[in-house]
């Protein structure tokens, strides 16, 4: 009587692998997917606004497009802008501009952390200081030559790592999707319908 071997699965659990804090099983998976499909990924963000009163708004962002598919957030967010009192607001915000520093710092920040840590560069502490430059005289209409928006714009980061590494975390500054739609640009399309 011949006797057959079961095959046995073996199942084993293996921890995701963090580098940075980033975990590189999922954003391998998802370089991987979007090399055998370019298509996946094709994104959209979204953020809808919603006036108060004077120069204080305030946005939403429940979700966007990615992966041909709608995906929510785990949680609704909300920004809250305003303007100091020198330009006729309360200062219950941060102004636009200032929320433009973040979305870079954040943007410089996040690309640096991500990029490093596929290379298996790790970083012990990023900071960073950000300061921009603009001619009020353009804004408030008062010299159509002057600039309205950002003249300059200055991004000063300490960076906790192997001294041998840092010139290259620097380099990774350049996957910044902020950085290169500012450094780039990008039509912007305004439509206005009654309501």
């Amino acid at each position: 009587m011949t006797q057959s071997n079961p095959q046995q699965v073996v199942s084993v659990n293996t921890a995701p692998t963090f580098v940075n804090g980033v975990n590189l099983d999922t954003l391998k998976g998802t370089v991987n997917a979007i090399q055998e499909d370019p298509g996946l990924g094709n994104c959209h963000f979204r953020a809808t606004n919603q006036w108060v009163d004077g120069a204080h708004n305030r946005s939403t962002v429940t979700g966007f497009y990615g992966a041909r598919q709608e995906i929510a957030h785990k949680q609704t967010f909300h920004m809250v802008a305003d303007e100091p009192a020198i330009l006729a607001g309360n200062d219950d915000g941060a102004n636009p501009v200032e929320h433009l520093l973040h979305a870079l710092a954040s943007c410089l920040t996040t690309s640096m952390v991500a990029h490093a840590a596929v290379r298996g560069i790790e970083i012990q502490q990023i900071e960073s200081e950000l300061e921009g430059d603009i001619d009020l005289n353009g804004f408030l209409g008062l010299n159509s030559e002057t600039p309205k928006g950002f003249t300059r714009i200055r991004a000063n980061y300490r960076i906790k790592a192997a001294e041998e590494d840092i010139e290259t975390i620097k380099s990774l500054a350049s996957f910044s999707p902020v950085m290169n739609t500012l450094t780039s640009g990008v039509p912007v399309e305004i439509s206005v319908t009654p309501k």
